[in-house]
């Protein structure tokens, strides 16, 4: 029976007190305050794991599910160049579960004390006809750089392996599959985390155009070109997954499968050529990165040599 009282509360703010003297702020009872000269916080981003979180439910992999809270909106923060300072939390369960709460806030903590973010506030809810977990974060920040993200004619594109279908699709993934489900590590693998080089590059090198490939998959790029066009070649090495090879079989169609997944690229950046060599120094440090196409003038679409096939597709 669902506990009202919430008896884990004490150790939460434990928990939280944990991330609250950052570099950026230092938190207490009489508020938030800011310890250095920032603007803001001037932009804020909302995300959570969706339908991949009934997967880390039913496995228990909650840190892989923090991480996966917190990919998304880090590397949705890249596109604005803006920096974390600062999260409101909202954890949402089928059933009353204690130590699965505090779990997840000690990874969540952890996390953000590598990152001098401060846990403000957070909210739990127990919802009984749920099927999984959803951790939605709320990130505030500051931008750094007004800079545009706009990709520009004559940037080489440069893409940054995916670890799977991070938390991208599965809403159609399950649909797909059905009871039949492929291995449980094709599914729980977290989302990568690529704020930390990619707000690295940015500022040394000055990146032009960059995205996060999620919901949406390739499609997302078009946002940032204006009317310039990417070309996305099939000769780089940066491969699917085995579970994309698995949903094209299931049936769906070749062209879908580059606008709802990530195809095995997770990022994409747009550089200056008299940097790739540099960027992608930095990229392979820390990731499979590779060189996998360029930018144009054009109409604002993006066209995808595909992996699975001869095609191309314009989207």
């Amino acid at each position: 029976m669902y506990d009202t009282a919430k008896p884990y509360i004490p150790e939460i703010e434990r928990i939280m007190r944990t991330t609250w003297d950052t570099k950026y702020l230092r938190v207490d009872a009489r508020g938030i305050n800011r310890k250095a000269i920032i603007c803001g916080p001037d932009f804020y981003h909302v995300d959570g794991i969706g339908t991949k979180g009934e997967d880390h439910w039913r496995e228990r992999t909650f840190q892989a599910a923090v991480q996966d809270a917190l990919a998304m909106n880090l590397n949705d923060f890249c596109l604005a160049r803006a920096i974390p300072i600062a999260i409101c939390d909202h954890i949402f369960l089928p059933r009353d579960d204690n130590k699965a709460i505090l779990q997840i806030m000690s990874f969540l903590a952890a996390e953000c004390r590598m990152r001098d973010i401060a846990i403000t506030a957070g909210e739990t809810a127990i919802h009984h006809n749920l099927r999984g977990l959803e951790i939605s974060i709320t990130m505030l920040g500051f931008r750094r750089n007004l800079a545009p993200n706009q990709f520009c004619d004559g940037d080489i594109l440069i893409g940054i392996e995916s670890s799977g279908a991070h938390s991208n699709g599965f809403t159609k993934i399950h649909e797909v599959f059905g009871d039949k489900m492929p291995p449980t590590s094709m599914f729980i693998t977290p989302t990568m985390i690529y704020f930390d080089v990619i707000d690295g590059i940015d500022r040394v090198f000055g990146i032009h155009g960059m995205t996060h490939i999620t919901g949406g998959g390739f499609t997302k790029i078009k946002r940032f070109l204006g009317d310039h066009d990417a070309h996305i070649d099939r000769s780089n090495n940066l491969e699917p997954h085995l579970i994309f090879w698995d949903l094209l079989e299931k049936g769906v169609p070749e062209k879908d499968m580059y606008s709802i997944f990530n195809c095995g690229i997770g990022f994409v950046i747009g550089v200056d050529i008299n940097i790739v060599s540099a960027c992608l120094s930095i990229l392979t440090s820390q990731f499979k990165a590779a060189v996998i196409g360029n930018v144009t003038q054009g109409t604002g679409k993006v066209h995808i040599q595909s992996k699975f096939s001869n095609q191309t597709y314009i989207y």
